[in-house]
């Protein structure tokens, strides 16, 4: 087998296996999945990011983890075939490329895991690694009325490869990023061995491969930590102009006990401009919401932030207690004795700020909800709040809309010159005076995100590499290649602020 391989290496380009070659190599390894000739304009010869493309030898399609570890024990014992696990290809920089050598397509064993299970009264689910988290979310919504408790933004990734990395997005100030929420891994190790793990069961490799990159071992299963799926989010954006004030709130929010905050948290920065991508258009929610420049100050400088927050709910749930995206006005008397005989059924709401609709006749909606609450306690423009209600599905696939736009016109398969950051806390003010203010406040053709993260909700055991300080922020600049820009310019911003944060010394 190992001779068989070796040949075709050294007697056939790369970028053209001949038919015969690719069905000695299937033979050679047994497979019971498929092989695929490589090539550069191929699916496994370039990735998301568009920076790179290079020539594998072949394309593999596992039927399961036992042809993964067939390919990789082989592989293993040549003198320079190297591989790459390929979830659903977006990386950046060519993290799921192998030139010259093989490139695993994980999503050919999406299927072969999913099974719930109930330990110590604690739901999980084991998913294959393949598996796109999307699909997950759905299964899991729909057939147990559960949800794993962490995501990322983007959910058409693969398990695997998420927790190949991290796994962050706006809840991770609860319950930590991806890589927290797993309690067991089947791993094929760069040996070809195929290795359960856990924090008690080989808790190296478990560890190691939590956030390795795919280095340390290809994840082809993982069980997933499960909550109660709410029914619905109170989804709001509100925008600030002075930094010290959006940190300061972000803050707040992320440090406050489970159910005294949202339950998302995110934040990003904007163009203080009238540019449909990067400026004031790209902050409403709905079409029919309107951006009203007016509101902004005269002292705002050339970029604002904005945070975006959300709250789940479930259909269940007391409209008195979920604040429903009306335009409040408190008042407090008036009420006639119908309406008034109704209020003990809300226990003390405080002051009534209007009544509703409910089953036929109508409740009053406390000036006091949660929304509203957690609301009053935050600096923002008070005009300048954005606030819609989704079901909690819609809301964790808001990205794909972005996306099915993207690809009607023509920008998800440019390039995409990205760049993800942590930052730690005593740095980000530094950070934001000279990268947001001065290098990149026209904008950078797509989102700009920055949010506050908190370290004890990431195990250290895992191979993700973080900043000092309990409090750190993840910077992240989702550039999408503007016309009329090279992507070797934009690529050279993202070292000029490499440069510059190792230049001052940020903790970074």
């Amino acid at each position: 087998m190992i001779a068989c391989l070796e040949r075709i290496v050294q007697d056939t380009d790369a970028d053209s296996i001949p038919d015969d070659d690719v069905s000695t190599l299937s033979e050679s390894l047994d497979l019971q999945g498929t092989i695929e000739s490589g090539g550069i304009t191929g699916v496994a010869g370039k990735d998301f990011g568009g920076l790179y493309s290079v020539k594998p030898l072949a394309l593999i399609k596992p039927f399961g983890t036992e042809d993964i570890a067939r390919v990789v024990n082989a592989a293993s014992r040549t003198s320079h075939l190297t591989v790459a696990a390929r979830g659903n290809g977006h990386s950046i920089n060519g993290q799921a490329m192998a030139d010259g050598g093989f490139v695993i397509d994980m999503r050919s064993t999406e299927e072969n895991h999913f099974k719930p299970l109930t330990i110590d009264g604690s739901h999980y689910i084991d998913v294959s690694g393949g598996a796109l988290w999307e699909d997950v979310l759905k299964r899991c919504v729909s057939m147990f009325r559960l949800a794993p408790r962490s995501w990322t933004d983007y959910l058409s990734l693969t398990v695997g490869g998420t927790l190949s990395n991290a796994g962050v997005s706006g809840q991770a100030f609860r319950f930590g990023p991806q890589t927290s929420n797993v309690t067991e891994l089947e791993v094929v190790t760069g040996k070809g061995e195929i290795t359960v793990c856990s924090e008690t069961q080989n808790s190296e490799l478990f560890f190691g491969a939590l956030g390795g990159l795919g280095q340390l071992g290809i994840i082809t299963r993982a069980r997933v930590k499960l909550q109660p799926a709410p029914d619905m989010v109170s989804w709001i954006r509100v925008v600030y102009t002075e930094f010290e004030e959006f940190t300061r709130d972000a803050e707040f929010l992320v440090t406050q006990e489970e159910g005294e905050s949202f339950d998302y948290v995110e934040g990003f920065v904007f163009s203080n401009s009238d540019d449909p991508i990067n400026g004031w258009p790209s902050i409403p929610l709905d079409p029919d919401h309107e951006f009203n420049p007016a509101y902004i100050p005269q002292t705002a400088g050339s970029v604002l932030y904005c945070l975006e927050v959300a709250l789940h709910y479930r259909n269940s749930d007391h409209p008195s207690t979920v604040d429903t995206n009306l335009d409040l006005v408190a008042v407090d008397d008036g009420l006639d004795e119908k309406k008034k005989s109704l209020l003990p059924e809300f226990g003390n709401c405080g002051t009534v700020s209007k009544w509703v609709p409910y089953k036929g006749g109508s409740v009053p909606i406390p000036a006091g909800t949660a929304v509203s609450r957690l609301l009053e306690r935050l600096g923002f423009i008070q005009r300048l709040k954005f606030q819609l209600n989704v079901s909690y599905v819609e809301f964790l696939l808001r990205v794909k809309r972005a996306e099915e736009h993207a690809k009607a016109n023509g920008n998800w398969d440019s390039p995409h010159p990205w760049l993800n950051i942590f930052v730690s806390k005593s740095s980000i003010v530094d950070f934001d005076r000279t990268v947001f203010r001065k290098m990149l406040k026209d904008g950078v053709g797509g989102p700009m995100l920055i949010y506050p993260l908190l370290r004890s909700k990431w195990d250290s055991r895992t191979s993700v590499v973080l900043p000092e300080g309990e409090i750190f922020y993840i910077v992240a600049l989702l550039r999408f290649v503007p016309k009329g820009s090279t992507v070797e310019k934009l690529v050279a911003q993202n070292h000029e602020v490499i440069k510059w944060c190792n230049k001052e010394g940020l903790d970074f």
